[in-house]
């Protein structure tokens, strides 16, 4: 973001619902759904009165990102996917999975510890301590936390989620750019790609060395990749 800054852009960076430090409601007041997060980001686009921009999203829950695209394409001027789920084909990782679970999710999503383990094993690369604090800080704090993410991975609906990503890409218009992590252990590259060669603008970057995060430990080459499309000149 500091790069993509220093070059001229506006970044905004919200947590999801449930994440970081954004509110933290109990389910019977947000369903944590992919509706209930787009609703939520509708809401929030329309706060910030952004009538077009461009949409950078990563991970298992960017795919409401890419839905979120999808239903408001008049507000989106490029979308940018950097490993996230978008095939019929993907699935949650067993490590995510678990977190999932009835009961024992109850438990494992109040560990702080899932953290190291999850970013690092997704990641295939250490993570500083002082990185991990801050990411670890929302579950030290308080119970809340864990119960988001309980409910957000047993509301993710990621079937129907990637088949309605599967159909509406194909005849997605707007310039869309994929930074891949080749070496991502749960999303496998050959998805990326049979999504690319099937959408009739898209461009496809391959990062050797990155893996599922590919912002975290590559973000030089992720932010260099972004500011080249977004200066393009679309044709």
């Amino acid at each position: 973001m500091p790069t993509l800054a220093e070059k001229g852009f506006r970044a905004i960076a919200p947590d999801w619902i449930g994440s970081g430090f954004s509110a933290k409601p109990d389910k019977k007041e947000f369903a944590y759904t992919p509706d209930a997060f787009m609703s939520a980001l509708a809401e929030f686009v329309r706060a910030l009165e952004l009538d077009r921009f461009s949409l950078v999203i990563q991970g298992f829950l960017g795919s409401v990102g890419i839905q979120y695209a999808l239903r408001h394409p008049a507000e989106i001027d490029r979308l940018v996917i950097l490993n996230a789920p978008v095939s019929p084909t993907a699935k949650l990782p067993w490590k995510l999975q678990q977190l999932g679970l009835p009961l024992l999710g109850n438990i494992f999503t109040q560990d702080p510890l899932l953290i190291d383990r999850t970013l690092e094993g997704g990641s295939r690369y250490r993570i500083s301590d002082k990185d991990l604090d801050v990411y670890r800080r929302p579950f030290l704090k308080s119970s809340e936390a864990g119960r988001s993410l309980l409910a957000t991975l047993q509301n993710l609906q990621l079937q129907s989620s990637m088949a309605e990503i599967a159909s509406g890409l194909k005849n997605w218009q707007q310039p869309t750019l994929l930074v891949w992590g080749m070496k991502d252990p749960w999303l496998p590259f050959t998805q990326a790609q049979n999504l690319a060669n099937s959408m009739p603008k898209a461009e496809l970057i391959k990062l050797q060395d990155a893996a599922h995060y590919p912002q975290e430990h590559w973000s030089e080459k992720v932010s260099d990749a972004i500011t080249s499309f977004l200066n393009r000149e679309v044709i």
